[in-house]
């Protein structure tokens, strides 16, 4: 958990990519961030339920969908 936990850590340092998509933020426990919130899960610890795969859609800033010219 450590080693994902500095990857994660650089991988949101701006700075490295134009955008970044936090899904671990959006679902993880905040009493223990090395685990998804137990109301999102669907029972196995690993995967989640609906309601957490439509929190992870919401996650997604929609200005990533514009398009750049």
């Amino acid at each position: 958990m450590a080693g994902r936990q500095r990857v994660d850590a650089w991988i949101r340092t701006p700075g490295h990519f134009d955008a970044v998509i936090d899904f671990d933020r959006a679902v993880r426990d905040p009493a223990d961030p090395g685990r998804l919130l137990p109301a999102r899960r669907a029972g196995d610890w690993l995967h989640l339920d609906p309601e957490g795969y439509r929190v992870l859609a919401e996650a997604v800033p929609e200005r990533l969908f514009r398009h750049i010219s």
